[in-house]
Formats: C-alpha cells, sequence, structure tokens
C-alpha cells in the first residue's frame, strides 16, 4: 500500500485539502461570524422599530382617548351653555311679557281714568246745563246772575 502512487495521491490529496480547508474554514467561519452579527445588528434595530411604533402607537391611542374626552367635554360644555341660554331666553320672554301685560295694565288703567274724567266733566256739564235751565226758568234777572255766579265759584272750586 504504501508502495502504490494512489496512495500516495490519496494521502497528497487528502494534505492538500486538510491544509487548503484551514484558511478556507477561517474565511467561511468569518464570513458567517460576520453574516450572524450582521443579522443581530438588524434584530436588534427591528426590536427597535417594533419598540418604536409601540410607543408610538401607544401615544397615538393616548392622543385618541384625550381626543374623545375633550370632544365629550365640549359637547358636555355645549350642552350646559344650550340648557343656560334656553332658561336666559325663557326669562328674557318671561319678563318681555311681564312687561307688556304691565303695559297694558297701565294703559287700560288710564283708559279708565280718562273715561272717568270724561263722564265726570260731561256730568258736570250737564247739570250745569240743566241747573242753567231750571234757574233761567224759574229766577229773575237779578236772582238768576247770583245763582250763576254761586254755582260757577262752587264747580270751580270743586273741579280743583
Amino acid at each position: 500500500m504504501f508502495s502504490s502512487p494512489e496512495f500516495w495521491v490519496a494521502v497528497a490529496f487528502v494534505i492538500f485539502v486538510a491544509v487548503a480547508i484551514r484558511p478556507l474554514s477561517r474565511q467561511i467561519i468569518a464570513a458567517l461570524d460576520a453574516r450572524s452579527a450582521r443579522i443581530g445588528t438588524e434584530i436588534e434595530e427591528a426590536q427597535a422599530l417594533r419598540e418604536e411604533a409601540q410607543k408610538l402607537l401607544a401615544e397615538s391611542k393616548r392622543k385618541h382617548r384625550d381626543a374623545i374626552k375633550e370632544s365629550e367635554e365640549i359637547l358636555a360644555h355645549a350642552k350646559v351653555e344650550a340648557e343656560r341660554l334656553r332658561e336666559q331666553a325663557q326669562a328674557d320672554m318671561d319678563a318681555a311679557l311681564r312687561r307688556r301685560e304691565q303695559s297694558a295694565m297701565d294703559k287700560i288703567a288710564q283708559a279708565e281714568v280718562n273715561a272717568l274724567r270724561d263722564v265726570r266733566n260731561q256730568a258736570v256739564e250737564v247739570a250745569l246745563a240743566a241747573t242753567t235751565r231750571l234757574i233761567v226758568a224759574n229766577l229773575d234777572r237779578e236772582k238768576h246772575a247770583d245763582i250763576i255766579d254761586q254755582s260757577i265759584r262752587s264747580v270751580a272750586d270743586k273741579l280743583r
């Protein structure tokens, strides 16, 4: 076996392969280590991006909740304000109706006063006219003049 050339070619081939594989395996191992490191870095970046995305999602959800809460507060405030405005409008309308009613009552009272004054004035005029006719028909001129003067003075005193 040691004398056969095939044996020595096989031994030489094995030695050659062993010598060649050693640096080649180092290069392969180095390439694999570099690739492993690159993959590890990419995984870390992916995890950092995932964490950042989760933070952004959480912040987005918080902002959404805050916006909903703020919109609910605005809506509640608007409802309160609308109720206050409705109550104010109702109070203003009630006050306006009371003022109009009071104005109408004042006008009615003034009309009553004016009507009573007109009736009183007419009654005085009728009484004066009737008295004048009676006096003219029943009295002579001298008595007539005295009674008219007296009546005029008493009517003037009553009208004051």
